[in-house]
């Protein structure tokens, strides 16, 4: 008995000492996440303009043409995929790593941002062609632009056909969801033309659009500055999710401890009872032999 109880002071020690750096985690990791949202939310702002300007354009002007409309004859597609560089954040890399299995071909390129799963791409076969490692954490706007010009300029030279994003759509401060956001070639199918073409009809956008210079000319520099936006504004999303998600790890594995340290505490009190118990017995018999 004695050394179960021991055994058992031992445990609830350390599970109240896991249980204070989980919370430290679950209040950083929200802290983060209240700060990431923010900036998300604001940069989203302006990612989604670029794209209504660059649909206003191709909606007026459907006989333009660009670089980056035309599709490719290369079928082969080319992935820029964000990941965490740390981990204890809940299923968010696994996720990540499944939704690849499931959607991606391993022979077509891969561009990983992101440290944590870079062993496990590799050891799935995925064609990953990091020339070096890409930090998730210490991204900034240049490091993601410098990984879709490595994209545009595959598909200007015809190695690829498609590029695209694999990104953690942030639903709510519960929900992460694996998402793909192409962004070349940068045309509108029929269902979103159709779709584009109504909005600006209820919000009484037909007023005629005067480009300078021609159309061509304004979506072949446009398109770039979009694109490039909008992969920076899906790293913010992921980022933004990666911490929700941590946070609700954090929250789950501190709950858990709760509920275990107040479990062994009742067992040691049960112990300790029983403990006390055979000790007045033991006594008591002793005065009656007396």
């Amino acid at each position: 008995m004695a050394q179960s109880s021991q055994a058992l002071r031992v445990r609830i020690k350390s599970v109240n000492s896991t249980r204070k750096i989980t919370k430290a985690m679950e209040m950083i990791a929200n802290a983060k996440l209240f700060k990431q949202r923010s900036r998300m939310e604001a940069n989203r702002e302006y990612a989604q303009r670029l794209q209504e300007t660059i649909d206003e354009i191709v909606v007026k002007n459907p006989d333009a043409e660009s670089r980056f409309t035309k599709k490719r004859t290369n079928e082969r597609t080319m992935t820029i995929i964000f990941c965490s560089d740390l981990g204890l954040c809940g299923g968010y890399n696994a996720n990540v790593l499944k939704f690849a299995r499931e959607h991606l071909d391993p022979s077509h390129p891969v561009l990983l941002v992101g440290t944590s799963l870079m062993r496990q791409f590799r050891e799935e076969g995925f064609n990953i062609i990091n020339e070096e490692l890409v930090s998730s954490d210490r991204a900034q706007f240049l490091d993601i632009k410098e990984c879709v010009k490595k994209g545009i300029e595959l598909y200007e030279k015809n190695e690829i056909g498609k590029l695209q994003i694999l990104y953690t759509r942030f639903v709510n401060t519960m929900t992460f969801r694996p998402d793909f956001d192409v962004l070349l070639p940068c045309t509108l199918t029929p269902d979103e033309l159709a779709h584009t073409k109504m909005d600006e009809e209820k919000e009484g956008m037909h007023v005629e659009t005067l480009f300078d210079p021609d159309p061509e000319t304004i979506l072949n520099n446009l398109i770039p500055m979009m694109i490039e936006n909008v992969a920076y504004s899906d790293w913010m999303e992921s980022t933004t999710a990666e911490q929700g998600s941590r946070r609700v790890a954090m929250k789950t594995a501190t709950d858990n401890a709760d509920d275990l340290s107040q479990s062994l505490l009742l067992e040691y009190n049960k112990i300790r009872q029983a403990n006390i118990t055979q000790e007045i017995t033991e006594i008591v018999g002793g005065s009656a032999a007396v």
